[in-house]
């Protein structure tokens, strides 16, 4: 394929659906141990030589950048920020520019750099990483009681989550976004005052269905609290409204009536958005997948390692994607689940 046949162009799936976004984990590691992702002991780290390089990682997202006008980047895990130097590579991602050409707000521009992390080391770089170019910050809080916490996340960093929230606003970030997975007979009595946190500090809270993304394979379906049973419990306490379709975009929308901001979310499980999922991803060991429930993987860091050009790359990224299934299949009888959890694949 000649390089006007590869550069330039956008990157559609089989069903017609355009990839703008692509997730990059950073690590597999991570500093909690949260019990719907990871089992408290024995998991097994990657070998930092099997990591991709700060290097590999920029070459692989500025061929998606250039060849394919991909327009938004989410640094994810594991933990993003346990992986060290983590604001210079935010910095090379950052000087990356979507072609002018493109038909993208971020045309001409840096992609969209987002990053999602659990926020117990956030305050100490969140300045830092503002700085060198992450645009939004996603952090993941559960719960607002410090001893489930600990229980949820086998780590006592509550007050330091909190910390690192006020300290990302301070540096800047707005708005923030609170991610919190809600889990029958576990936090599904705080949803409400989960809502609460996000109108008194000025944070939009997303609520997200369970996944069978545990790495104990402890998920049933009977665990998952739908987007339904959320929406009317914060209702009957805050009025709200539905806000414009979501389109790509992963989560359902609501305003609170009397102005004290918006709150999300995401029916992974009950409302999936795969009719129009635009991204794909990219695992810390260079892992190509085209789905967070893909059971295929694509070796990126095989031929980065062996001399591959930027055409070949970009070939076989366009090869993978036209492998993308219609949707995962969460509760149909085909649903096979991910031999890796979600922090090894990366959120």
């Amino acid at each position: 394929m000649s390089a006007a046949g590869v550069q330039g162009e956008a990157l559609v799936d089989p069903f017609g659906r355009t990839v703008r976004d692509l997730r990059i984990s950073v690590t597999d590691r991570c500093n909690f141990r949260c019990t719907y992702c990871m089992p408290a002991e024995g998991m097994v780290w990657l070998d930092r030589s099997d990591v991709l390089t700060f290097e590999e990682i920029k070459r692989f997202a500025g061929i998606c950048v250039e060849h394919f006008f991909v327009d938004g980047i989410r640094l994810t895990g594991g933990e993003p920020t346990v992986r060290a130097h983590l604001p210079i590579l935010v910095n090379q991602l950052a000087a990356l520019r979507v072609p002018a050409h493109a038909p993208s707000a971020f045309a001409g521009k840096a992609p969209d750099i987002a990053l999602t992390t659990n926020g117990a080391t956030l305050r100490n770089v969140a300045h830092e990483l503002f700085t060198a170019g992450v645009s939004r910050v996603n952090v993941s809080l559960d719960t607002l009681q410090p001893e489930k916490f600990l229980a949820m996340t086998r780590r006592d960093e509550f007050h330091n989550v909190i910390a690192g929230i006020q300290e990302a606003q301070q540096a800047g970030f707005h708005p923030i976004k609170v991610n919190a997975v809600i889990e029958r007979g576990t936090n599904d009595d705080e949803i409400v005052d989960l809502a609460t946190f996000g109108r008194e500090n000025n944070v939009e809270v997303r609520f997200i269905e369970f996944m069978p993304l545990d790495a104990e394979q402890g998920w049933t379906g009977n665990k998952v609290v739908s987007q339904e049973e959320i929406v009317n419990a914060i209702h009957a306490v805050y009025p709200l409204e539905q806000m414009s379709a979501r389109g790509a975009a992963p989560a359902d929308r609501w305003r609170y009536l009397d102005g004290k901001g918006t709150v999300g979310v995401i029916p992974s499980v009950t409302k999936p958005f795969c009719g129009d999922c635009d991204r794909v991803r990219l695992t810390a060991d260079g892992q190509f997948r085209t789905c967070l429930f893909s059971t295929t993987e694509f070796d990126m860091k095989v031929l980065m390692r062996n001399g591959a050009n930027d055409l070949e790359i970009a070939a076989e990224i366009r090869r993978a994607v036209g492998t993308k299934w219609a949707g995962h299949q969460i509760g149909q009888v085909n649903f096979i689940r991910p031999v890796r959890s979600m922090s090894q694949i990366g959120g």
